[in-house]
């Protein structure tokens, strides 16, 4: 028989698609026979035939455009199952939050939603009906922070090992239909994983414009269409801050507050704000900073690694500090943290509080305090001794808040071969000063920054079980924000390009949620 050996390979590879990694370890183990070596010892015609074959598929890679082609699958398809559960029965939660002046409407204006980091989505997501997964693939490029434009069109801040870029893309087939390359990613003595230095947050504003920070310590002010309403991405105002941010600091995160005001802090704990004309004001805190922050109508509310700040503009549109309220931050810092100290972006709920995590050991615990004084309410310690941290914020459910444990999670390897992290989910109340934690769950997601539906009464991880066939299978899973339930896990992808390594779950208007991993972009969807 003519092509023996390539009817093997072939049948080896499609062995591997379906099993995944014990397969290539049963391949290497028959390598070891040398009759076997032998027989598969190719001729140069074939060696030749194999390297055109490589050269030619990489070609085809590099000319096609970014997001034209799906993200690569990974191998497993056979030994993890595509989707368990059901489909959801909708159960409205009942809380809103105020729409701010300067942003975007709720839900389509920075990486957490809204100006209260809530988390929470007044619209609807998957409830699991004949659901549908897409995907583009942008090589090794992930989107982390994502945002809708007025045209329903995705806003997305990408960034690979060499720096940021800015993209609009399409919705549906999630390509790119204009793109605006940042400055380069700078030496910050950060791995590039963990570095969030001018490549993680930004904000779309009333305008629809957006506003976001540079390496090179500025603002940018980007509009998103032209005046036809096509996708484009021209600079209509830049603000330098390198009189106010060190060489060795840069900016973090941005934020307006209710007068419009640009409120920005840096790594090393500066925070400071840019006037309607342009006046830039700072000061100092002295603590490092790793989240976002949060706004209401009074003020800022900004974790550091060692407390949780509230401050407002005086004036004279200088900041100041209205309380500072400090919490355990711990004696080191845990497996699954970029930094020792909360992990979280502030959530800001109804009623005037403010929940954040802390560091403790052995338990990390939730905590809540009043908005006015910041004086503590009540906290509660979740999950297990030794094995609790989290680096994403915090679910608003009403009077509680969702929070996802990370510790172990350290970087993309850490899940590879079927392995994942500890893991698990626990909802927290507060009531008549007192914490509850309301449910546990076993769920495992390394990284995700989870979110809700408030219109279907669901909370969406990125999980990954641990899978002894050593298989990296990712899912889109629903819990019931009432009881913890797991409604339904869909299976959308498979391999290490599917990691979404702490980029955020993003529900579109249309009920889509859309998720960025390390090779671009995944869309899950109930069949219309």
């Amino acid at each position: 028989m003519r092509f023996q050996r390539t009817v093997v390979l072939g049948l080896v590879l499609l062995a591997f698609l379906l099993l995944g990694p014990v397969v290539l370890l049963a391949a290497l183990g028959l390598l070891a026979v040398p009759r076997v070596r032998a027989w598969l010892r190719p001729t140069w015609r074939v060696v030749a035939a194999w390297v055109a074959g490589v050269v030619a598929v990489t070609g085809l890679v590099v000319v096609i455009p970014d997001g034209w082609l799906p993200v690569p699958p990974g191998p497993g398809l056979a030994v993890s199952p595509s989707y368990l559960g059901r489909p959801a029965r909708v159960q409205p939660i009942d809380m809103v939050v105020p729409q701010h002046p300067a942003l975007a409407p709720n839900g389509r204006s920075t990486m957490h939603n809204d100006a209260w980091s809530s988390d929470a989505y007044p619209g609807p997501g998957p409830v699991g009906d004949s659901v549908e997964v897409d995907s583009a693939w942008f090589g090794l490029e992930e989107c982390a922070t994502l945002a809708f434009d007025r045209h329903d069109r995705l806003v997305a801040l990408c960034g690979d090992l060499s720096g940021p870029t800015l993209r609009v893309l399409d919705p549906d087939s999630m390509r790119p239909l204009a793109s605006k390359t940042l400055p380069e990613r700078a030496d910050t003595g950060t791995r590039p994983w963990e570095d969030l230095c001018g490549g993680s947050y930004f904000y779309l504003d009333a305008a629809d414009r957006a506003v976001l920070a540079t390496t090179d310590r500025r603002v940018l002010v980007v509009e998103t269409s032209d005046a036809e309403g096509e996708a484009d991405l021209t600079t209509h105002a830049t603000h330098d801050l390198t009189s106010a941010v060190p060489e060795d600091d840069c900016l973090i995160a941005l934020m307006p507050d209710w007068s419009g005001r640009i409120w920005w802090v840096t790594r090393e704990g500066r925070v400071g704000t840019i006037a309607r004309d342009g006046r830039i004001s700072s000061l100092e805190l002295g603590e490092e900073v790793a989240n976002s922050m949060s706004v209401d109508e009074s003020g800022i509310y900004l974790v550091t690694t060692e407390a949780l700040h509230k401050l407002a503009a005086d004036r004279r549109d200088r900041p100041v500090v209205r309380w500072r309220t400090a919490y355990d931050r711990g004696s080191e810092r845990k497996p699954g943290q970029l930094t020792q100290g909360s992990g979280t972006t502030p959530t800001i709920l109804p009623g005037g509080v403010v929940a954040i995590t802390d560091n403790a050991e052995p338990r990390m615990n939730v905590v809540f305090v009043r908005a006015e004084d910041g004086a503590e309410i009540c906290r509660a310690a979740v999950f297990d001794a030794g094995a609790s941290a989290t680096e994403n914020s915090l679910v608003a459910v009403g009077d509680g808040v969702v929070v996802e444990n990370n510790h172990g999670y350290t970087a993309p390897w850490r899940t590879l071969l079927g392995r994942t992290t500890p893991g698990g989910f626990a909802r927290v109340d507060h009531r008549d000063g007192d914490c509850e934690v309301v449910w546990t769950s076993e769920e495992v997601a390394p990284s995700s920054v989870a979110k809700a539906s408030l219109a279907t009464g669901l909370v969406y991880a990125w999980t990954k079980p641990q899978n002894r066939w050593g298989v990296n299978a990712w899912y889109f899973t629903a819990l019931d924000a009432r009881t913890g339930r797991t409604v339904f896990s869909v299976r959308a992808g498979l391999g290490t390009l599917m990691n979404n390594h702490y980029a955020a779950i993003t529900l579109g208007p249309d009920g889509s949620a859309y998720i960025a991993t390390l090779g671009g972009m995944v869309r899950v969807r109930d069949k219309a």
